[in-house]
């Protein structure tokens, strides 16, 4: 950990703001140069059966072939989508389009003709490579009749025809992108609206995944299931190029089964997990149905939204290590603060760790935009090599988000201690004004979360004549009994004042959650007002 005492909320960037600068084709070849014949990428199966197999040396090899055919076929600098699942095929265009100096725009594999069509004419994209179909959704049909209505579009690439992939690799030459060159547009997780995208640069993506992966603890040689979703930043930034400069291996899931996932952790003797907060729940559970041995498990990440307390735990009882909790967003390509594996229970359970290295934070009055005292609420801002060019044909949003002195307002609320250790208290846009009262939902849900039949949990406001807003809570239920309004009422009065008690109680079974597995919010708060979600009256 770093060894700071801080006056004001404000953490100077620990090993200096300028990292030796990356591109994912120079990371990708220091790696191969390391280690050429350890496997590097590993293709599980459905049932956890592993399948193709690539050293770096071959993974190299298919990357530099895949970046020539797309030289021949594309601009430097054009924007390509990719609409598919986890397969070891969108890796390799990841990388590929890195050696080719082509921009990737990452499509959710669940995004229907509507939210498709958006990402790729706001992206200006003008070719797609996709799968077939993929849980049901016919994914090629879909992209077929979206980019019959978008002329931009001049190629239609399924990843699977590798005869189509590859076409023209004999006429195309590799390309020299700086590390500050645009090499993806990743599109926010929309927990509160429809995306944005933000422009990553090489530097910032490859970086940061070293950079998280060095604090994680991740070994070369070290194996771990990639399970994330490609198309966001921490399945294709920190596990895909973290875990590829490390020089580990990446068993390659197409989903997230959680059953199969322990399965293969078991069989295999993984060393490490990454995993939003719901995939670790499910994860929990998988093992404790199983039985299996995952004593292998050495490091756990978790983030994208709030680990609780109990979480992390429950999480070193089942598998015997920590939560290293991460905290960040797209638009820093993600993290941008970590807790170190030798943190004290409660720092831990407690914060969401210090900043990342090169990174410079700070908490800031929403208002007024000066640092705050030390401890004292406001908004989470970064000035970092990791932060974006900015949102793509955005440049008032890009504006809104990115201040004249390149601080990046994240819009989330929180706290510094003098070690320079964060708490998230909110977001500044979740915030529920109650009789002119603020509240913030993170110290509701913590509280919650003590109770041991509540699973997981969101608080949001709802609209209320009287108040302005109230409190809603929804639950899902982690015990055989659940308890009655009066039962929560009283475990919340013996912990937080009485105007942050919720006014109603929902029990979900299942939550609207974005592709990355963040809870939507903002889904809750019209499903509740639409009458979708009934509160319990006793």
């Amino acid at each position: 950990m770093y060894k700071i005492a801080l006056t004001e909320s404000y953490f100077p960037a620990q090993g200096g703001t300028d990292p030796a600068p990356v591109t994912i084709g120079e990371m990708l070849r220091a790696s191969v140069a390391r280690a050429p014949d350890q496997p590097a990428l590993k293709e599980l199966g459905y049932d956890g059966a592993i399948g193709r197999i690539w050293t770096y040396a071959q993974l190299l090899a298919d990357v530099e072939r895949l970046a020539r055919a797309l030289a021949a076929r594309h601009a430097e600098g054009a924007r390509v989508a990719v609409y598919a699942n986890n397969l070891p095929e969108w890796v390799l265009l990841e990388l590929a389009c890195g050696l080719a100096g082509v921009t990737l725009v990452t499509v959710n594999p669940a995004y229907q003709k509507r939210e498709l069509k958006y990402v790729l004419e706001q992206s200006r994209s003008e070719a797609i490579y996709y799968v077939a179909d993929f849980r049901g959704n016919p994914m090629q049909a879909i992209a077929d009749a979206v980019c019959d209505e978008i002329p931009a579009i001049r190629h239609r690439i399924l990843l699977t025809d590798h005869a189509a992939l590859y076409a023209g690799a004999e006429n195309g030459s590799l390309r020299s992108p700086k590390p500050r060159d645009p090499v993806q547009i990743q599109y926010t997780s929309g927990t509160t609206g429809f995306p944005k995208g933000a422009l990553l640069h090489h530097n910032g993506l490859v970086r940061n995944g070293i950079d998280t992966m060095t604090r994680a603890g991740l070994n070369p040689g070290d194996s771990f299931v990639h399970h994330m979703p490609l198309f966001h930043t921490t399945g294709c930034a920190v596990l895909v190029l973290g875990g590829l400069a490390t020089g580990a291996t990446m068993l390659l899931a197409p989903m997230f089964d959680p059953a199969m996932v322990i399965r293969v952790i078991a069989r295999e003797r993984t060393r490490f997990i990454l995993g939003v907060p719901t995939m670790i729940v499910a994860l929990i559970e998988a093992v404790e149905k199983s039985g299996a041995d995952v004593s292998s498990v050495r490091r756990i990440m978790s983030g994208g939204s709030m680990v609780p307390p109990e979480l992390c735990r429950k999480a070193r009882a089942v598998f015997g290590a920590p939560i290293q909790i991460v905290y960040g967003q797209t638009e820093t390509s993600p993290v941008l603060t970590q807790t170190w594996y030798e943190d004290s229970e409660e720092d831990l359970t407690q914060t969401i760790g210090q900043p990342s290295a090169h990174t410079e934070l700070s908490i800031r009055n929403p208002t007024t935009n000066a640092v705050v005292p030390i401890g004292e609420q406001g908004e989470i801002c970064a000035r970092a090599y990791s932060v974006m060019l900015g949102y793509n044909d955005n440049p008032e949003a890009t504006a809104k988000t990115i201040d004249a002195e390149g601080w990046l307002h994240t819009g989330d609320l929180g706290r510094m201690d003098a070690r320079g250790y964060l708490k998230i208290t909110g977001r500044v846009k979740e915030m529920i004004i109650r009789g002119g009262e603020n509240l913030f939902p993170a110290e509701i849900e913590n509280a919650l979360l003590e109770h041991p039949a509540i699973a997981e949990i969101a608080v949001v406001g709802v609209p209320d004549e009287k108040w302005g807003e109230q409190v809603a809570c929804f639950m899902r239920c982690g015990g055989e009994k659940k308890p009655t309004p009066a039962e929560l009422k009283a475990f919340i009065r013996e912990r937080l004042a009485p105007q942050k008690t919720p006014a109603y109680w929902v029990w979900v079974d299942a939550w609207p959650l974005t592709g990355s597995g963040k809870i939507q919010k903002f889904k809750l708060a019209e499903g509740f007002a639409t009458g979708q979600y009934t509160p319990m009256t006793a």
